[in-house]
């Protein structure tokens, strides 16, 4: 007798289904000098949850701060203390190492999670996290894996924090030699952007988050982009004014995305914002973490504009203007690492990874205009590594090759 197997297990299907629908809100506030006690952000954002007792507050601060704001910890107990009737802080604050040695270390997750548990932090407490973008992907991991889910207000401290990483819903750590393996999509309570700390920023952290401008610029924006190249030598000799425009279009350009792409948990394989990424990644890890997140950014933008330009997609013009916008603003475009193209190309593999599925990277049609691709052409890739040496080497771009 011949049993038809697939009709025999339908007949006995039986399955439940359900879709569940999420909303997320959260705001993003900018401010100065937020710990003034005449400022009253941070209370109003706590106290906006109706709740009427006043909540428990764990601080993580990101160490590098502390040269530059010693009396941090002190200015955020006063300020506790004056608004005594919404929050409260059981403990000291947590210090963390600065910048991707708080995400390489897994002992840090455990160290929060333990004062987490021990000063009875709940869900509906908050855990604030104050510092760089590395800083605030390790705290808003331990918020969205304690309890299941801690409330978490991002006080970024850095160009590239307030306009990019910390106004998302991304959150991770570093494990295996790779970026962000451990993570969660966990969007925060609220996000609070504080022009102060931007004062006292060294330039290469100053200069970092603007890569990430540029990024969203290109992909999304060409006014933007021409914002960002005539404003250059403002943006060099540290304009503020031009910084803040800089930082609140950005954020905003990346809320939309988050909003409306269909897709803010990244399920599927089209990672958009992530234009110049698989290359910068692995620079981070193969250069030990010297280069910035925004300096490895700005090296593979120009490696993915360059490759564009190769493919016969992107002008001439364009191509020279980008390079020369990044090069203006001090960027470097080439490192010794990339010389090593085994290990670089790696990092399309591990991009592809990450999500699963095909590979899918975001190139560039025209300034304003990226275009997805699932194929590359590693000789190429090649060509462009050998452009951006000589660009870095006369400092210029190189006139004498065109695509025809």
């Amino acid at each position: 007798m011949i049993v038809d197997i697939k009709q025999k297990s339908i007949s006995h299907l039986r399955s439940l289904q359900q879709s569940v629908s999420v909303r997320f809100n959260y705001e993003v506030l900018f401010t100065n000098n937020l710990f003034d006690l005449k400022n009253p952000t941070l209370a109003q954002v706590i106290a906006s949850d109706g709740e009427k007792k006043p909540k428990k507050v764990l601080a993580i601060i990101d160490a590098g701060l502390l040269q530059y704001w010693p009396d941090l910890s002190n200015k955020l107990a006063a300020y506790s203390n004056f608004y005594a009737e919404v929050l409260t802080l059981p403990v000291e604050p947590i210090i963390v190492p600065a910048g991707e040695a708080a995400k390489n270390n897994p002992k840090l997750l455990e160290q929060i999670h333990q004062v987490i548990e021990s000063a009875g932090i709940c869900r509906h407490s908050y855990l604030l996290g104050i510092g760089g973008g590395a800083v605030l992907d390790l705290v808003g991991y331990a918020a969205a894996t304690a309890h299941r889910g801690i409330r978490l207000i991002r006080i970024p401290t850095t160009v590239l924090a307030q306009n990019d990483s910390g106004v998302g819903v991304k959150n991770g750590i570093n494990a295996f030699g790779k970026k962000n393996f451990l993570g969660t999509f966990a969007p925060p309570y609220a996000v609070i952007n504080d022009t102060a700390f931007l004062t006292t920023l060294d330039d290469r952290d100053w200069r970092s988050g603007i890569a990430e401008a540029l990024k969203v610029a290109l992909i999304k924006d060409a006014h933007f982009f021409n914002f960002i190249h005539s404003h250059t030598a403002a943006l060099v000799r540290r304009d503020m004014d031009a910084m803040q425009q800089l930082i609140y279009r950005c954020a905003q350009l990346h809320l939309e995305h988050i909003a409306n792409s269909g897709d803010p948990f990244e399920m599927g394989s089209s990672r958009p914002l992530d234009f110049g990424h698989w290359a910068a990644h692995k620079l981070e890890h193969l250069t030990n973490y010297n280069l910035r997140h925004g300096e490895a950014v700005a090296i593979g933008i120009a490696l993915d504009t360059t490759y564009s330009y190769l493919l016969g997609i992107l002008g001439y013009s364009e191509w020279q203007s980008i390079l020369s916008t990044l090069s203006a603003l001090g960027f470097t475009l080439y490192v010794p690492e990339m010389a090593d193209q085994s290990c670089l190309f790696q990092g399309l593999t591990e991009f592809r990874e990450h999500l699963g599925g095909e590979l899918t990277l975001t190139l560039l049609q025209a300034i304003g205009k990226g275009i997805e691709v699932h194929e590359v052409d590693l000789s190429l890739y090649k060509q462009a590594i050998s452009l951006l040496s000589d660009f870095v080497e006369t400092n210029q771009a190189p006139i004498t090759f065109k695509v025809v």
